[in-house]
């Protein structure tokens, strides 16, 4: 009788629960859990930012600071940037009591609309030549159609 020993393609995980060892994360698992369960109980807010921090993948406090200031910076004064950006001024839209400087900004401001209207008439002007394009292709798909319909099509004369 030969013995031939069989080969094991389970993973080493299963292989130790087969011989008595343990199978999957044990306790720990189980004790976060109920800390949860407890933590939305007395103070969910902390619950709710230990799921976010754990659904980020555990981020390095440097790479959270990076993604807040990423995404939310443009919603205000973010409080964990720096303080520089908050201590300068925003531009005012009144008068700045210089009048020299005053006018100059109005006839800025008005360069830049005329500037605007100009170039609103080139985006208008390039929709109306992309609709004719189209109108083109469209004419010319029709009459290679109605060639190909009329070219297969049987006369009959009477």
């Amino acid at each position: 009788m030969s013995h031939t020993a069989s080969t094991s393609t389970t993973s080493p995980q299963w292989e130790g629960a087969r011989a008595g060892g343990k199978c999957g994360r044990g306790p720990k698992r189980a004790l976060e859990i109920v800390g949860i369960v407890f933590a939305f109980i007395w103070f969910w807010p902390l619950a709710l930012a230990y799921i976010a921090w754990k659904l980020m993948g555990y981020p390095v406090p440097n790479e959270f600071r990076a993604f807040m200031e990423r995404n939310f910076t443009r919603m205000g004064d973010f409080p964990f940037g720096d303080r520089t950006r908050a201590a300068q001024p925003r531009p005012a839209s009144g008068p700045t009591g210089n009048s020299h400087f005053d006018d100059y900004r109005r006839a800025e401001i008005g360069r830049l609309e005329a500037e605007r209207r100009r170039l609103d008439d080139e985006v208008r002007e390039f929709g109306e030549f992309v609709e004719e394009l189209k109108r083109a292709k469209d004419r010319e798909e029709f009459d290679a159609y109605m060639r190909k319909r009329r070219a297969m099509s049987p006369t009959t004369e009477a």
